[in-house]
């Protein structure tokens, strides 16, 4: 008697288990109905049409395939690229005689201070890791020790942006090389982590930032971080032609900012880090000092002093779309300024008036 309940229990065990298969089995079909028709432009008449057990497998399948992609298709479709605050004020609608990619362009002589092209120059723009280079400016002029230990913290982890990084919390490079790889590969957590170990501490050094950027007439210019990352940090192009001007005349920002690649050793690792600008190891360019920036908010950046026919130029370039326009801005201006008539007729100008 016993014997039977319990076989009885255990058919109606398997029975459950059975639906429960067959539910199983019939539900990714089921909810994946509605994403079909989002592709049916993809999917042939023939697997939507009526048919016998093994191509209604098929069309099961076709379903699930359809709904992936789909799903995948949905993901791009809602994560469109954030657009620039250049692009919102319509600066790009701003044409120039070079048809320049960036929105903002600044091009002076260094020597005389003559502006050969200016597109946008007075506009407020977010500058992302251009910000770096007054991160430097105010390390380098602290006259800290360079070869005091530093070590990354979860204090230096991107939470702004949610960025990743090399230098994994608990590595330890000497100020030196922090400076380096933040000069040289932008590195954010190393920027950070110089601004956090600054005396007085991250309050104080950002408030030596802008009162650099003030004592330099940069008036235009408001730094919240050292890093760039956030889009507060802003400025114009004629407020950044300054800061190129003066860093410049420190020999560290000239030699970190340009080395094409260095190497920093990590306990048993050793890492390979690159110039975010690829000019600086074309030779056919002569770069005194430079550095890149992006965040989605400000577009790509780029500042440089370098020299073109004998000339020694700073040029400024915000807002570009592209991820190597800029450098192809800055190539047009060279084949420009090679071509250019002595003495400089005119600078050039946008055709419409630069925006605030």
């Amino acid at each position: 008697m016993h014997h039977g309940r319990s076989s009885a229990v255990t058919s109606f065990s398997r029975l459950l288990g059975f639906a429960a298969l067959a539910v199983a089995l019939a539900s990714p079909a089921a909810f994946a109905a509605p994403a079909k028709d989002s592709s049916a432009k993809k999917q042939p008449r023939a697997a939507v049409s009526k048919a016998g057990p093994t191509r209604a497998a098929a069309q099961a399948k076709s379903v699930r395939v359809s709904a992936k992609s789909s799903k995948a298709a949905t993901r791009v479709a809602f994560t469109p690229a954030r657009p620039s605050f250049g692009q919102v004020a319509g600066l790009h609608e701003v044409s120039d005689p070079l048809d320049l990619k960036s929105s903002v362009a600044y091009v002076i002589d260094q020597d005389t201070h003559e502006v050969l092209l200016s597109k946008n120059d007075q506009a407020v723009l977010p500058i992302a890791s251009l910000t770096k280079l007054m991160t430097g400016m105010i390390i380098s002029q602290a006259q800290l020790p360079m070869d005091e230990p530093i070590t990354i913290t979860q204090e230096d982890v991107d939470t702004e942006k949610g960025s990743s990084s090399r230098l994994a919390v608990g590595s330890t490079l000497t100020r030196g090389e922090m400076l380096h790889l933040a000069l040289m590969s932008s590195e954010n957590r190393a920027a950070h982590a110089l601004g956090r170990t600054f005396p007085g501490g991250m309050g104080v050094f950002v408030a030596q930032m802008n009162v650099k950027a003030m004592l330099l007439g940069m008036t235009d210019t408001k730094y919240v971080e050292p890093t760039g990352l956030s889009s507060r940090n802003q400025s114009s192009a004629r407020d950044l032609a300054t800061l190129v001007n003066v860093a410049h005349g420190d020999p560290l920002l000239r030699e970190l900012s340009t080395s094409p690649g260095y190497e920093v050793a990590l306990g048993r690792r050793t890492l390979q880090y690159n110039n975010t600008n690829g000019l600086v190891k074309n030779p056919t360019w002569d770069i005194g000092l430079q550095k890149t920036g992006y965040i989605s908010e400000a577009g790509r950046c780029l500042v440089m002093q370098t020299k073109v026919a004998g000339r020694k130029l700073i040029m400024v370039f915000l807002d570009s779309a592209g991820k190597f326009s800029r450098l192809g801005d800055a190539e047009r201006v060279r084949r420009w300024v090679e071509t250019m008539p002595s003495p400089l007729a005119a600078p050039l100008q946008a055709r419409v008036g630069g925006n605030g």
